[in-house]
């Protein structure tokens, strides 16, 4: 129940909440009668409401009269100053010489359903604040803080994966450029043991200065290797030990990567079994007789949003490409 002897009294510590706990006062009390559908149109108002509170944003309780105006003007009603109170009066809530500077969601919501409701019911009604709302609270929390912890490891990844597309790109060219001085040595291996097959086929063929001739010459085809083929051994060399100074960084860099992927795939997998969690627990509150409707829609509506942000194949919702 609200703090309070009185109706004003009780209605001040309402309008002293958050815009949720606000929200879900007012659903509760009306869900039977036509709150059930309202709740979305009730939470873009939250939305609109919060992000007009420049100051405490979703904490806050109400905006001042230039955002109220901003407001109403949002949802196609344009008043004056003196319209916009005196519509606020007429619902009851305010007297006729009140003036205040901040406007709670609750006034806005008794003017936006005045044909339907009394502030004086409203701050008379059963509240939420029971032991399965808290915990249904807490295990929103804990999705929270797994979607946060989920998408910091997600960014860890995604750093890792740049460093070692980074780390690969040297590795690649040292790769590279290894294979075609490998080609290269082939090529002149090729062309020198080609020469020294036909010395040798020479030397057992012709007449005997001919043989003698190609024999000569094959014993100094065969002394030293030819320069050409004793540089492209040389850059063999040198390429294999650019390679093998490249290979470590990337190596590194990929293992790196490889484990922080696991890290965040892992931390998807834990923010999904909290989402599951959460609405098998809320499944459960609700089916219980006296359950507060409006405070459960809304703990699900959140938990929704939430879970808007899991990857299709982790149960989040279906991207439209």
């Amino acid at each position: 129940a609200l703090q309070g002897k009185t109706d004003s009294e009780k209605l001040a510590n309402l309008i002293s909440k958050p815009y949720k706990e606000q929200a879900t006062w007012f659903l509760n009390a009306y869900w039977d009668q036509f709150a059930s559908n309202e709740a979305e149109r009730v939470w873009t108002w939250v939305k609109k409401l919060a992000q007009l509170d420049l100051d405490k944003k979703h904490e806050g309780t109400g905006v001042d009269e230039v955002n109220a105006h901003r407001f109403f003007e949002s949802q196609g009603e344009t008043m004056t100053v003196v319209e916009l109170r005196e519509a606020l009066r007429s619902t009851g809530a305010i007297g006729a010489t009140e003036r205040p500077k901040i406007v709670p969601l609750t006034h806005v919501l008794l003017f936006k359903y005045k044909e339907k409701v009394n502030w004086k019911t409203l701050v008379n009604t059963k509240g939420d604040n029971t032991a399965e709302i808290n915990e249904a609270q807490r295990l929103l929390e804990e999705v929270i803080k797994a979607f946060a912890e989920s998408e910091r490891q997600a960014q860890v990844a995604r750093k890792a994966e740049e460093e070692a597309r980074t780390a690969e790109a040297p590795f690649k060219q040292a790769q590279e450029e290894l294979e075609a001085a490998l080609a290269d040595v082939k090529s002149q291996e090729d062309a020198y043991n080609k020469k020294a097959d036909d010395l040798r086929k020479k030397s057992e063929e012709g007449s005997i200065v001919q043989q003698n001739k190609a024999k000569n010459e094959l014993a100094q085809h065969l002394q030293e290797d030819p320069l050409p083929l004793r540089k492209a051994k040389v850059t063999v060399e040198a390429a294999r030990k650019k390679a093998e100074k490249a290979r470590a960084p990337f190596e590194a860099a990929t293992k790196a990567a490889e484990a922080a992927r696991a890290s965040a795939e892992e931390a998807l997998n834990q923010t999904q079994a909290r989402v599951a969690e959460a609405e098998a627990y809320l499944a459960e509150v609700k089916a219980k007789p006296g359950t507060p409707h409006g405070a459960i829609w809304w703990l699900e509506r959140e938990l929704a949003e939430q879970k808007s942000y899991l990857p299709e194949r982790k149960g989040g919702a279906k991207r439209n490409l």
